[in-house]
């Protein structure tokens, strides 16, 4: 199927596609301040460079956008990109950021940290589900903490 737009106009478009500061994570970001939860933006000193770094409670949460990180990629996804503009290239690098996702959430999990990816359309449509799924991560590794230490150390 050819393409609508010219190179130029296709080009401008995908020129305002931003890494950081989307819509999306800025609107996660204010849930979780207003809730009272600090956190780094961006983290660069991870893998992946979180989009939100929760250093204390050793969180890294990712706002991932559909298209780009592959949402329903099995479950025909990837045949409507077979069948786009470009479907060698958009194949790729989608396949690439999957990819990349799963070595990140690794290397983040083996350094001790809790990863939540939530897509762009969850955190758009439910964000107080989003915060509520957080604050659980939370909890439970509050309590995880607190089976370590055990109760007859507190005693």
């Amino acid at each position: 199927m050819p393409d609508p737009l010219t190179p130029a106009q296709r080009s401008k478009c995908m020129s305002h596609i931003r890494p950081k500061d989307t819509s999306i994570e800025v609107s996660l970001r204010k849930l979780l301040w207003h809730a009272g939860y600090r956190y780094r933006k961006n983290y660069s000193r991870l893998p992946g460079t979180p989009d939100i770094a929760m250093t204390k409670q050793k969180i890294a949460i990712f706002c991932d956008g559909e298209f780009f990180h592959g949402k329903n990629w099995e479950h025909g996804e990837r045949e409507h990109i077979a069948r786009g503009h470009r479907p060698e290239y958009w194949l790729k690098k989608i396949e690439r950021n999957i990819e990349r996702d799963r070595e990140v959430d690794a290397q983040l999990n083996e350094l001790g940290w809790t990863v939540i990816r939530f897509w762009g359309n969850e955190i758009k449509k439910h964000p107080e589900a989003c915060l509520k799924a957080v604050e659980e991560c939370i909890l439970e590794k509050k309590i995880s903490a607190y089976d370590v230490v055990g109760l007859d150390e507190i005693d």
